[in-house]
């Protein structure tokens, strides 16, 4: 963790940089943020730098768990140093955690007048918590036996499918730095050319590909009004919430086979037609948008937003009429695929809980007959399943649990649903009093979806093996 806060300090000067050009009095918040963190974290590596015991996997949960919560601790510093922001401890926690699982839920109103360091920022904190959750997807959480990424040794073999892509870790975990910048740069370059400013454009981009949420505008995507940014943000979206493994297996094949071949891409790819479908044919028939490429830009842009869990907005779609903006947010539940900067439960389980399902009823109408779940064309073990049944059972007992205490604190039912689906689901925005912004909450609130957002991000297990006190015993 001391190496953890030591790294993360580099990165609060990048925003010195900016506030000193553009001269908005900020500087001084990012500076002294990086003066104690980066002292906390020479004071924790100091007395063990010459430790070189193996971490067990009992400690790989301990770290998984304390990178976000250490460095969702150490985020909000610069947040609550800087007086103008006049926001609390718990305000600049929930912002700091919103940005660095990814969720873009924020607690801030009138962005479009805040220093540019600050704006910097927070777009930086997400796209920093996208590369972690990749390596950490694809390359650690496999050993400890967690996480959608052991799902995949139920398909065809290949480097898609292995452990880790590359046989060292950290070969891996620079594999996924290559692709992870290659598509943040190229992000960047396309929203440059379709029209946004410089800044604009690398801020966004970091927030686009890290599947985040967070805009440098109050009015989010839709502040630009430009059909050309609204393609480039929906493709940089889409590749976002793709398996990052499979990314690298297009790179190093040179071909789009891996994606065509795997059974994951495939359910997701055509539940986003089906949900954009749908979404096109209410908001026409309902004359919401008389033109059909009105209708149709609108309802694309925000199924794909929603569905990857991004939260990018260009339309206030909680008031679309129908089952609309209830589909939206269920969408967001499967969210994008195991391995990627996406939330939600993720394609692959979902997939293996429908086929499950199907299994069952074989069963009842064949009852000696031996069914198999396969994935592709490969059998998935029971064990695999068992994992997918126990993951869901406790995500919806939690959501059940998270939502009833938010209806107790005294918020109405959707919000309160809302605000625990965008936060579980890495999402951001939800309905009722959260649709715009979580600065209505109490504190007790924002803490519990901190929490929330934490389950979501760390797949739920991971979290809770910490809270049971067999893991402590010796």
């Amino acid at each position: 963790m001391g190496q953890f806060l030591m790294l993360f300090s580099i990165t609060l000067l990048p925003p010195v940089i900016i506030d000193l050009l553009y001269q908005e009095g900020a500087a001084h918040a990012f500076f002294y943020s990086y003066l104690i963190l980066l002292s906390i974290g020479f004071l924790l590596y100091l007395p063990v730098k010459k430790q070189a015991n193996d971490l067990r996997l009992r400690d790989g949960f301990v770290v998984v768990v304390l990178f976000w919560m250490v460095l969702g601790a150490a985020g909000a510093i610069p947040l609550y140093l800087y007086e103008e922001l006049d926001i609390s401890i718990v305000d600049a926690l929930f912002e700091s955690i919103s940005g660095l699982t990814t969720t873009g839920a924020t607690v801030l109103i009138g962005l479009d007048a805040l220093p540019h360091s600050i704006l910097f920022y927070r777009q930086e904190l997400q796209w920093l918590g996208g590369m972690g959750i990749i390596v950490l997807a694809v390359a650690v959480m496999p050993m400890l036996g967690i996480g959608g990424m052991q799902l995949y040794k139920a398909e065809a073999p290949g480097p898609v499918k292995d452990n880790k892509l590359t046989p060292r870790i950290a070969e891996t975990a620079k594999a996924l730095w290559y692709i992870y910048l290659g598509l943040t740069v190229a992000c960047a370059l396309a929203y440059w050319v379709a029209g946004m400013n410089l800044f604009d454009a690398v801020s966004h981009s970091f927030s686009t590909v890290a599947i985040g949420g967070f805009s440098t505008h109050d009015a989010s995507i839709g502040y630009f009004d430009n059909q050309a940014i609204e393609i480039v943000a929906m493709v940089f979206m889409f590749l976002g919430a793709i398996n990052f493994a499979l990314h690298f297996s297009v790179v190093r094949s040179k071909s789009l086979m891996p994606l065509l071949r795997d059974s994951e891409f495939k359910f997701y790819a055509g539940l986003l037609v089906v949900i954009s479908s749908l979404s096109i044919y209410v908001l026409y028939s309902q004359s919401v948008y008389h033109d059909f490429s009105d209708a149709l830009r609108e309802a694309l842009f925000q199924t794909i937003s929603i569905a990857t869990t991004s939260g990018f907005v260009t339309s206030d779609y909680a008031s679309w009429p129908v089952f609309i903006p209830v589909l939206l947010l269920f969408s967001s539940f499967i969210g994008g695929c195991a391995g990627s900067t996406g939330g939600g439960m993720k394609v692959i389980r979902v997939l293996l809980l429908i086929k499950q399902g199907q299994r069952e009823i074989m069963r009842l109408i064949h009852p000696n007959a031996q069914v198999t779940v396969k994935i592709g064309k490969q059998p998935v073990k029971n064990s695999i399943i068992d994992a997918v049944w126990g993951f869901f059972a406790a995500y919806v007992a939690l959501f059940a649990l998270m939502m009833l205490i938010l209806m107790f604190t005294g918020l109405d039912q959707v919000t309160a649903f809302s605000a625990v689906a965008a936060t579980i689901n890495n999402l951001g925005p939800g309905l009722g009093e959260v649709s715009a912004n979580y600065a209505g909450l109490s504190d007790f609130n924002k803490l519990l979806l901190c929490f929330s957002m934490l389950l979501g991000r760390l797949e739920i297990f991971t979290l809770l093996v910490l809270l049971m006190p067999a893991f402590w015993r010796r």
